[in-house]
């Protein structure tokens, strides 16, 4: 500890891909909900050459929550310096780095450091702030480690589709369709009971019980992210069997000659152990693609078709 009170720790990790790749996907924040399991969505507020400053929604135990962070990003010496603009008790301040070395041919060591002060420079708090950074780092480098190494070695399992459809309508209405999600059981025959919260304006957590074409049912919970009127942006929580990644959104867009379109979105990563189980014995890859593309869309455009009959009737 410092003279200030200032603690720093740090945390390191193998990961199986180019450095130059493993910066690249830190660096850029619109890979964060693919890399980091409770990135929901980030987007960059402001940006000044290597000065960025940046919006992360995020879960935090299982609620939605969000906050903002500068970044100083160095390419040439493949560093990335972070800190939290605002902090919440027991932590007084909190910043780090992210410094990415070469290992082998293949490798990347990756090493993350945090130094943060508690408030009032409490020991408990101190010892509390240690554990969680701690735990937290661990358990977030494991998965940013299995995640890039998905990312850059296995891209096949990972797709990106949309369906729309344009509307005689308002994109407000639109919009107001998709984000009065706890109607969805009332207005969509796919849904079966759905739960829908939203502690803080335009942060919300969706629990959604869907029916299948064979009868059967999945459960599945979002954390979305509302921007009226123009899109929502979600990430899946709890996912189907067959995938490990879902997010995705829905953008309502009207253009200079007033045509309105609303899009629905999905980036997917397959879960190729569970294969087998879902779809059978001899089920591949392709297969369990275009599956899911099927499911999704089916829904997607289900949902596309009533909220643009919703629109329409509006108007």
């Amino acid at each position: 500890m410092s003279d200030t009170g200032e603690h720093e720790v740090e945390h390191e990790i193998t990961v199986r891909a180019p450095r130059g790749e493993v910066y690249r996907l830190l660096a850029d924040v619109t890979n964060w909900p693919r890399i980091f399991p409770p990135s929901v969505h980030v987007q960059c507020l402001e940006r000044t050459g290597g000065s960025e400053r940046i919006q992360i929604w995020a879960t935090a135990n299982g609620e939605p929550k969000n906050w903002t962070s500068r970044r100083e990003l160095d390419p040439q010496a493949m560093r990335i310096e972070f800190t939290q603009e605002v902090t919440a008790p027991p932590v007084a301040a909190m910043s780090g780095t992210w410094i990415l070395e070469e290992g082998s041919a293949r490798d990347t060591r990756l090493r993350l450091l945090h130094r943060f002060r508690a408030a009032g420079d409490d020991p408990a708090a101190l010892d509390w702030i240690v554990q969680a950074v701690d735990s937290n780092s661990r358990s977030e480098l494991a998965s940013l480690k299995a995640n890039i190494e998905l990312a850059t070695m296995a891209a096949d399992r990972t797709m990106s589709f949309t369906d729309s459809v344009t509307v005689d309508g308002a994109a407000k209405d639109l919009y107001e369709f998709v984000h009065e999600a706890q109607l969805w059981s009332e207005r969509l025959p796919h849904v079966a009971d759905v739960r829908l919260t939203e502690a803080t304006p335009g942060l919300q957590k969706l629990w959604m019980r869907t029916l299948s074409k064979d009868g059967g049912t999945h459960t599945t919970e979002s954390v979305r992210v509302c921007f009226p009127y123009r899109n929502i942006v979600y990430k899946q929580t709890t996912l189907p069997a067959l995938m490990s990644l879902h997010t995705g959104y829905w953008a309502f867009t009207e253009d200079d000659e007033g045509v309105v379109t609303a899009i629905s979105q999905h980036t997917v990563t397959i879960r190729t152990e569970n294969i087998a189980a879902v779809l059978g014995p001899g089920a591949d890859l392709e297969q369990a693609r275009r599956f899911v593309r099927g499911a999704l869309g089916a829904n997607s455009r289900a949902t596309l078709g009533h909220a643009k009959a919703y629109a329409e009737t509006r108007r």
